[in-house]
């Protein structure tokens, strides 16, 4: 089949490397300058990344495309235990082992929380693995926890919310929140290590999907219109994949299929804000901090470049779940405030460099209805925001073009194709 894929992301990539493995002839058409998405380089500056991403063990077929783009894993991320120290404290440290044990383990090991406290989180988890991590699909992260003990909301929940769904725990699913925990912390031995690049983001996948691509990758094309048929800006297609953003899905949806381009508009979504620190000389305790938010606090973590293979003396802010801050206008100078009050300089921090990314991901609220996959034969949808399980995750995003692309595939070996309905 000739197959169309508009949208060179994270998710257009996979679902490019599927179809194109399985012998299909296939052109990715790209609006930016370069491809990756919303987890890439800076274009003209690949020093800096477009924002602060984080990968864990969980994250299979993630890591499974870049080993077929060449990429070995190994060498581009930094592999570490499940660790969420705070700036002079230890936090939460998950050893080595069976995910179950070393919760547990880790969980009763981690002194800043009373015996109380620690005991509360074990009694709620295992009633979230008796449940089958599965819960009211109205409930929001923040009702979800109520009876857990402050210390560990405060310390272990909310962090990991805001961290995996962009969004603040009362807003937040909890059922896809407890998806994430199943996935992360009890799915298998290393599901759980934080996995943090240690090399541009581009080179993790952008750069060599590029290479591996070529002339089937048309960078500056931003799609106009499909027409039924298929017709991508009049050129004919067997079947298209449309993995851009939310946005330019339902535009070009909105005549073709009304009702599954009134669900892609009909997301709403959540900022993402990295403000770059440089102070030369300065090194963190760890590659990674986690920061307790407040009023006057934006920023959740910190990463230190030096220990990640970037430039020595640079600190990557993190503030998730950022629409207060940005709606304020900014918050780079409150960041800078935070990392004085809270951490130890050789030298005055100053501000390098702020990111911020208006369209992070989705906000992903309790009962949410996101577009289907499938929105008709011979057109499919790809992107951390279909329907799914997981939150706007880059191994959503891999998974959903994998997943667009069997479809096309399955269609080719015998489903009847044919022009889109009304119906998402």
């Amino acid at each position: 089949m000739k197959v169309a894929i508009v949208g060179g992301g994270w998710a257009g990539i996979a679902a490019a490397v599927e179809l194109a493995d399985a012998g299909h002839d296939i052109s990715v058409f790209e609006m930016a300058p370069q491809p990756g998405g919303r987890a890439r380089s800076v274009a003209g500056n690949p020093d800096y990344d477009n924002g602060q991403h984080i990968l864990i063990g969980a994250y299979r077929d993630s890591l499974a495309l870049m080993r077929r783009l060449g990429v070995d894993p190994d060498a581009v991320l930094k592999r570490l235990p499940l660790a969420l120290p705070y700036p002079g404290e230890p936090g939460l440290r998950l050893p080595a082992g069976s995910p179950l044990i070393a919760f547990a383990r880790g969980v009763l090991a981690h002194r800043g929380w009373p015996l109380h406290a620690r005991l509360g989180l074990l009694a709620a988890a295992g009633g979230w693995l008796a449940r089958g991590f599965r819960c009211d699909a109205r409930l929001s992260v923040a009702e979800l926890c109520t009876g857990l003990p402050a210390a560990v909301k405060r310390d272990l929940v909310e962090p990991l919310c805001i961290a995996a769904l962009n969004t603040p725990a009362p807003q937040a699913s909890a059922q896809v929140f407890l998806r994430v925990l199943k996935d992360a912390l009890f799915s298998g031995a290393g599901s759980a290590d934080l996995l943090l690049p240690r090399r541009p983001l581009s080179e993790l996948l952008a750069a060599p999907a590029a290479a591996w691509l070529g002339e089937r990758l048309r960078l500056g094309r931003r799609v106009q219109m499909i027409e039924t048929g298929w017709r991508v800006d009049g050129e004919a297609f067997d079947a298209v994949v449309l993995a851009c953003t939310s946005v330019e899905a339902a535009r070009l949806t909105a005549d073709l299929a009304p009702a599954w381009s009134a669900i892609a508009q009909g997301l709403g979504f959540e900022p993402i804000v990295t403000v770059y620190l440089s102070s030369p000389g300065s090194a963190l305790p760890a590659p990674m901090l986690a920061l307790r938010e407040g009023p006057d606090a934006p920023a959740q973590f910190v990463f230190d470049h030096g220990q990640l293979g970037g430039a020595p003396g640079r600190f990557a802010f993190v503030v998730s779940g950022a629409a207060a801050w940005v709606a304020h206008g900014g918050c780079a100078e409150a960041v800078l405030a935070q990392a004085q009050r809270e951490l130890a300089w050789a030298t005055p921090p100053v501000i390098d460099k702020v990111l911020t990314e208006k369209r992070a991901t989705f906000a992903c609220t309790p009962g949410l209805a996101r577009p289907s996959a499938q929105i008709a034969p011979g057109l499919w949808a790809a992107g951390d925001y279909v329907d799914g399980p997981y939150p706007a995750t880059l191994e959503g995003a891999v998974r959903s073009g994998l997943a667009a692309a069997q479809g096309i595939g399955i269609g080719a070996n015998g489903a009847a194709k044919g022009s889109p309905t009304n119906t998402p």
